[in-house]
């Protein structure tokens, strides 16, 4: 998740400390934002760990999903 990214959906949501696409506490923010992706992104991942079938590949599925929070 890029910075512009997350300052749109700070923007989106009405957060009141974006300030011509400058944050005041920017950093801690963005660390916020990584963590909510985290989180989703683990939760999306038992989902297909817990629902894994031959039909399914539901652990190739979770691999990467969880791939994705290794990108840099």
């Amino acid at each position: 998740m890029t910075q512009d990214e997350i300052i749109e959906m700070a923007e989106e949501v009405g957060l009141g400390f974006v300030v011509d696409r400058h944050w005041m506490c920017h950093k801690e923010l963005e660390a916020f934002a990584k963590l909510v992706a985290a989180k989703e992104r683990e939760a999306c991942a038992k989902f297909f760990d817990d629902n894994d079938t031959l039909m399914f590949w539901g652990s190739q599925a979770a691999t990467h999903i969880r791939a994705r929070g290794e990108v840099v």
